[in-house]
């Protein structure tokens, strides 16, 4: 009986010994994706995002187009390389968009929405500047849902659809730099 659970014991052993051996094997053969530095010595991520640059977007000034440009080209300049300066651009990225908004839910005694879902398609193009030649394309959307609190609550409704505006342009933001930074680690 005792060696029955001796022999349980020791291939059990013998497995996790086994899987040890092979993650201990295959440890050095990933990398993180934003790691400062490389293993072949190339260019980091975050050094290659440094070289993309994002221009204004062309909306008429005043336009609520406008503001969210601004919001959408900010927010990807921070995810991209924060702070950092200083490096020569290589890559032009254009940005379009177009924002939508739709009442989800209506007061049937008012007949007013009391629930707007707010979004924005948008389409990019990343343009290397030396060939003039778009290396990659892509589209994008996002989606988002606000409340609208009680009808006599102006200002409270339209804080709320800023609201809805910045997270969606945030999530625009974000979807693109994912992208981006999918197209310079691997290459396509």
């Amino acid at each position: 009986m005792l060696s029955a659970k001796f022999r349980i014991a020791t291939r059990l052993t013998t497995r996790l010994a086994v899987i040890v051996a092979l993650g201990a094997l295959t440890a050095g053969c990933f990398q993180p994706m934003y790691a400062a530095k490389t293993a072949d010595g190339s260019p980091a991520l975050r050094e290659k995002l440094a070289t993309v640059d994002v221009p204004p977007l062309e909306y008429p000034n005043a336009s609520p187009q406008a503001r969210i440009g601004v919001e959408i080209r900010n927010a990807l300049m921070f995810k991209m390389y924060g702070a950092a300066t200083g490096v020569p651009p290589l890559y032009t990225l254009k940005i379009r968009f177009n924002p939508s908004r739709t009442s989800l839910m209506v007061d049937p005694n008012t007949a007013l929405p009391t629930s707007e879902n707010y979004g924005i398609d948008a389409t990019y193009g990343l343009i290397e500047i030396a060939t003039g030649k778009q290396v990659l394309t892509g589209s994008t959307f996002a989606r988002v849902t606000y409340d609208i609190p009680g009808q006599q609550q102006r200002f409270a409704r339209a804080r709320a659809g800023r609201d809805a505006e910045n997270r969606a342009a945030g999530e625009i933001a974000e979807n693109i730099n994912t992208r981006l930074a999918s197209f310079f680690y691997k290459g396509s």
